[in-house]
């Protein structure tokens, strides 16, 4: 215990030992010791002397702690001791003071070796791999950091040991997971070592949902307003997705794209951005370029640009671009990010020309991104950034180029807002030689593979000063070239030369006019010629060089309009004066210079110094073009030339031959695309067909069902149904509909045989009727009760009468009925019989079965025409009987006046009767007064009375009867 009070600086009895004797005998308890507390408390001891005695402990003790780490996995502290002492020896993140120290000793490669002797075995990364998985935190922890160290210090050869062992990038991703933020932040830093330069473990770190969790925890820590995490996620991301396609395809197709949309969310106040916000905001910016750089395949930078628009991330880039406040390093890499979203894609082309400024009255965004550009005062790096933007808004863009250049056209001048033409063009004569370069540079670029453009631009006409006549721009530019130094400018002398020789090349290039405007200023052949024939020193021959390229331009375009400035007079000019030799030894001067090798690198223009702009990307792919064919050019006869002149206008012909087919595919393509137009709608229209007819299916196998249905009700005889029972199946709607028509022509025959035999009771009535008309009465009281009471019977016949006409004409109604139902369903029978066919045997049984329905619908017809023959004698039977009726009503009507007749008779003779008794009455009155006996008639009037009571009875019977008969 003394010895251990030694190390930890307690009081000790004895002297105190050296730290390399303190150290061995530390490692000889951990080796020796039996009792783990005992090891324990030795390794502790260690990790408190291994950032002193870092030397000594790595030399002495590394492999005992490697023991410790195979032997004691059960115990977590010990382990974690040990993980932390290796940590300290390994790792060269140490403290100031400590550095300031140890600075003497020269320790910076000590973790690099030590590195190299752990890794040495395989096996101690794959031990160390196993107890990164552990979750307690003492052991988890330190594993993590001391993986991050040895990633630092021999990264390729510990990347090939995880990426070989069995699940070890996997393991690793597991700490995105993790709970604790430490660990989960410590193994975003040991991702972006184990991620560095290593496309095989890039892949399978983004196919093990990488994209996901750390956009994941970019959202939870605040986007761009997060802490150092989110910094260390992006740095994560941009190792992912850098120069590797195929975890930008991954990125893209996992609409990933649209969750950046927040991250460039900003408020109408941007002051006081913290700079871990800038930084922040600055990597995502970045990580977006990534997606859309030039040096990406097109058809992969395509995609992305064309995502980021539809998902609003272009717009939202534009809206920082165009706010107040943003700092400027955040403002100029913003301007970077949309010229490359932008750079080839049309869509987002044209969006970006939309744009305007929140200025009063607003501005595009073009236009002020332009001022920016000719504005001395702004900073060099915001100016090429705003350049860069506008050579993306061009690049093969010739609708912006021709709005650019429309702009300086005489005709679209507008003089009340500021244009970007009037801009470039106050940019290209200021006095400023960034300013020159840079406009001519945009201006260039406007006439990038234009040919139009260029004979455009030369209509453009200037105004120099008041009173003197305006010059054309091509002059103007000549004019400006051929001054040089009589210019007073601030910048330099040469870059104002140069920007404007670069303008002209690219103006005069694949245009022969454009050649002949400038070949007929006569001060400009002798003023190149000077330029390339002097000897003048290292700074001017990148001038010469330029100017030796556009002499050998005006000869190649030339189409020898100009008798004094042909092709073979030029030739001779340079033979005479400069000699070829020293022409292409000067020509050569541009692709040998050292600043058109780094603008040749990448199309954005960054330099350190604006003194080292000089070369735009897209005129060194021009020099790199044209100057083998000058070279050539020079040196031909001018036989050659004549050939070549030949081979020139084959080739016009042959273009003129590819133009005319290109214009027969485009009308083929237009004519294909209403083609397969009209073959959208026939399908359309073939599928709604093919729903009625799976429609008409559905409703056929309804009918069947309802057949069944009837046929069980009915109880139709087995045996006639499987003797049909093909029949059924092939034409389900025919066989049901006639069965349903055969049982209703049955009914209809009960019915109508029913009425037959009514009919028939009503006509014998009728002839009984009649016969007793004939055989009426002895007496005139009996003969008219007769004539009444067959006029009360003929009354209830003639309403009957009627009742059976309707119902005939309702059964003839129904027949027809039945009859057009059938025919519907034989026309639907036909058009439903071939789409359920089924082969050659089934469509000849179908026929077989066919024909025996329709011979079964000819008897059906036939019965039919029967019913409607005997429906006609019907007719004539009402006719008949109805002709009856009107002479049984004549025959009432003279019975009615008849009885009318008799009755008035009967009412005479009662009053006769009546007076006869009074008088009777009274003579008997008189015999009676006078004496005479008078005989008494009570008997006899009481015989008579019977008589009498049955002839009142007869005549309040006859009332009755008149009475009835005028009611009725």
């Amino acid at each position: 215990m003394n010895f251990l009070r030694g190390v930890m600086g307690g009081p000790s009895a004895g002297p105190q030992p050296s730290g390399a004797d303190t150290i061995q005998k530390l490692c000889d308890r951990v080796a020796s010791s039996t009792l783990l507390d005992d090891r324990r408390d030795a390794v502790r001891a260690l990790k408190s002397l291994s950032k002193k005695y870092r030397l000594e402990v790595g030399i002495q003790a590394m492999e005992h702690l490697i023991h410790v780490l195979q032997t004691d996995r059960s115990d977590s502290e010990i382990i974690g001791y040990a993980l932390d002492t290796l940590y300290n020896v390994i790792s060269n993140d140490l403290e100031e003071e400590e550095q300031e120290e140890n600075s003497a000793k020269q320790v910076d490669d000590l973790g690099s070796q030590f590195t190299e002797i752990f890794i040495k075995q395989q096996e101690n990364v794959t031990l160390l791999l196993t107890l990164v998985e552990e979750f307690d935190f003492h052991v988890r922890w330190p594993g993590v950091k001391l993986l991050t160290s040895l990633l630092k210090q021999q990264g390729p050869q510990v990347q090939q040991i995880i990426l070989v062992s069995p699940m070890g990038v996997s393991r690793l991703m597991d700490l995105l997971a993790d709970s604790r933020e430490v660990i989960r932040n410590d193994g975003v830093l040991l991702l972006q070592q184990l991620t560095k330069s290593n496309a095989a473990i890039q892949k399978i770190v983004a196919f093990e949902n990488a994209f996901e969790r750390l956009l994941d925890i970019i959202t939870e820590e605040g986007n761009s307003d997060g802490g150092i995490v989110v910094e260390d996620c992006l740095l994560l991301l941009q190792n992912l997705l850098k120069n590797n396609n195929s975890n930008q395809n991954f990125f893209k197709e996992g609409s990933y794209i649209q969750r950046m949309k927040p991250w460039f969310e900003v408020g109408d106040d941007n002051c006081g951005w913290s700079a871990q916000k800038v930084t922040n905001l600055h990597l995502m910016l970045q990580l977006v370029r990534v997606l859309v750089s030039p040096t990406n395949p097109p058809g992969a930078t395509s995609s992305c640009q064309k995502a980021m628009f539809h998902c609003g991330l272009l717009q939202q880039l534009c809206t920082i671009l165009m706010a107040t406040g943003v700092p400027a390093d955040i403002l100029t890499e913003t301007i970077n990010t949309v010229s490359e979203v932008i750079r080839g894609c049309q869509t987002n082309q044209d969006y970006f020309a939309s744009v305007n400024a929140p200025s009063n009255p607003p501005r595009p965004a073009i236009v002020v991104l332009l001022m920016s550009m000719v504005n001395e005062r702004q900073p060099f790096v915001l100016r090429c950034a705003v350049l860069y933007c506008f050579q993306c808004f061009l690049y093969k863009n010739q609708k912006g180029q021709g709005e650019i250049v429309s702009t300086l056209l005489p005709s679209t001048i507008d003089g009340s807002s500021v244009s970007a033409g009037q801009l470039l063009c106050g940019g290209l004569f200021s006095t400023d030689s960034l300013s020159n370069w840079c406009a001519a540079v945009a201006l260039a670029h406007a006439l990038q593979e234009n040919a139009t453009l260029k004979e455009q631009l030369l209509r453009v006409q200037l105004a120099t000063s008041i009173g003197n006549p305006p010059v054309s721009l091509l002059q103007q530019c000549t004019n400006i070239l051929s001054q040089g130094d009589k210019i007073d400018r601030r910048g330099s002398k040469v870059q104002t030369r140069v920007g404007l020789l670069m303008l002209l090349c690219t103006w005069l290039s694949n245009c022969s006019i454009a050649v002949t405007h400038f070949l007929h200023n006569p001060a400009n052949v002798p003023f190149l010629t000077g330029q390339i024939a002097e000897n003048l020193g290292e700074e001017e021959q990148l001038v010469q060089g330029l100017c030796a390229l556009l002499l050998g331009i005006s000869i190649y375009y030339n189409d020898n309009s100009l008798e004094n400035y042909r092709k073979e007079k030029l030739k001779q000019l340079i033979e005479k004066r400069i000699g070829r030799e020293n022409f292409i030894e000067k020509l050569g001067f541009i692709s040998k210079h050292e600043l058109y090798s780094r603008a040749a690198q990448k199309p954005q223009p960054s330099f350190s110094s604006p003194d080292h702009m000089m070369f735009d990307h897209e005129f060194t792919k021009l020099v790199k073009e044209l100057e083998g064919v000058i070279s050539k050019a020079i040196y031909k006869s001018s036989e050659e030339d004549k050939k070549e002149e030949e081979v020139k206008k084959t080739l016009e012909q042959h273009d003129n031959i590819v133009t005319h087919y290109k214009k027969v595919i485009r009308e083929q393509d237009q004519e294909l695309e209403e083609l397969k137009q009209r073959i959208n709608t026939l399908t359309s229209q073939n599928e709604q067909l093919q729903a009625t007819v799976t429609q008409q299916v559905s409703q056929i196998q309804q009918h069947k069902d309802q057949y069944n249905l009837l046929k069980v009700q009915l109880g139709k005889d087995t045996q006639h149904h499987n003797s049909h029972g093909d029949a059924f199946q092939m034409n389900g709607i025919q066989t049901e509909e006639v069965s349903k028509l055969k049982e209703e022509l049955e009914d209809w025959k009960n019915k109508h045989e029913l009425l037959q035999g009514q009919l028939k009771e009503k006509d014998s009535v009728i002839e009984k009727l009649s016969s007793s008309q004939l055989e009426m009465g002895t007496t005139e009281q009996a003969s008219q009760m007769n004539k009444l009471g067959g006029l009360e019977h003929n009354n209830e016949l003639q309403k009957e009468l009627e009742m059976l006409r309707s119902q005939i004409q309702l059964q003839s109604a129904e027949i027809s009925k039945l009859q057009m139902e059938n025919q519907k369903l034989q026309v639907m029978n036909a058009t439903a019989g071939p789409t359920l066919g089924d082969g050659g045997a089934t469509a000849a049984r179908s026929s077989e079965l066919e024909g025996r329905l329709e011979q079964e619908v000819k008897e059906l017809k036939t019965e039919v025409k029967a019913l409607s023959e005997e429906k006609e004698s019907l007719k004539q039977q009402l006719d008949s009987s109805s002709s009856t009726v009107a002479i049984l009503q004549d025959e009432k009507c003279k019975l009615q006046r008849e009885v009318a007749e008799s009755k008035k008779e009967q009412d005479d003779l009662l009053v006769l009767l009546a007076d006869q008794d009074q008088k009777i009455s009274a003579l008997k009155m008189k015999l009676k007064d006078l004496g005479v006996p008078v005989e008494d008639e009570d008997d006899t009037e009481s015989g008579d009375q019977g008589d009498e009571d049955e002839d009142g009875d007869e005549e309040e019977q006859d009332e009755n009867a008149v009475v009835c008969y005028h009611e009725n």
